[in-house]
């Protein structure tokens, strides 16, 4: 005999994982009405689905901009999924706004994942941490170790899909897509970001505070 759910357990459920009605009340039946067992079969069913559609084609979607209180950095962001019908909506526009906000918000972060960092990139990692006076003297097999420790750890740090979502830190960027995908019913994609931060790459001027006091005494 099935559980009798409620109309506000399935709307509190819906609230908080964004699943249609249907999938609530399934997930609460399935859970005996244990709203946290249930959220977690939501998301384990969620992140499944949303596997199968990542290999589908999105090439419709929204180029979101973020620029960070004090106008001193700024991000675009190209987010693409199948339709426009699917960039037209709420969710999907808060989606893109909250991934601009996490890039502004991560200084190590330059690819969307791990996949794109460049094989140079990874051997000069590499290279730094095989240099490091800590782990000179440990036999080979266990520098080795340590060495791919922190080179998965850095890669990591490099990646948006592996950060912490700022919002929610329970979950990564990664899988704050995937729900996404499992909520609108179709691929998402961070195809591409730029970060802009004020007065990069330019040689900032040092001033000498102690000369320029000594000038302003001179003149007075």
């Amino acid at each position: 005999m099935s559980i009798r759910i409620s109309a506000q357990s399935v709307k509190e459920l819906r609230n908080k994982t964004g699943a249609g009605m249907m999938d609530c009340k399934k997930a609460l039946q399935a859970s005996d009405g244990n709203i946290p067992i249930a959220i977690e079969n939501l998301r384990k069913k969620g992140l499944a689905s949303a596997d199968k559609k990542m290999s589908r084609i999105a090439t419709e979607g929204i180029i979101e901009s973020y620029i960070h209180a004090g106008s001193k950095i700024g991000v675009l962001v190209e987010l693409n999924c199948e339709t426009d019908f699917v960039a037209r909506r709420v969710e999907f526009q808060k989606l893109s706004r909250d991934i601009a906000m996490q890039i502004a918000a991560c200084p190590s972060v330059v690819y969307v994942n791990t996949n794109d960092i460049p094989k140079h990139i990874i051997d000069n990692e590499t290279k730094i941490e095989l240099g490091k006076e800590d782990i000179s003297k440990k036999p080979k097999d266990i520098r080795e170790k340590i060495v791919d420790g922190r080179i998965e750890k850095r890669l990591k740090e490099m990646a948006l899909f592996n950060q912490p979502f700022i919002r929610n830190t329970d979950i990564t960027i990664e899988e704050l897509v995937k729900n996404h995908i499992s909520l609108l019913g179709e691929n998402i994609q961070v195809r591409r970001f730029q970060k802009f931060i004020l007065g990069e790459g330019m040689e900032k001027k040092e001033e000498n505070f102690k000369n320029e006091v000594s000038d302003m005494l001179e003149q007075s």
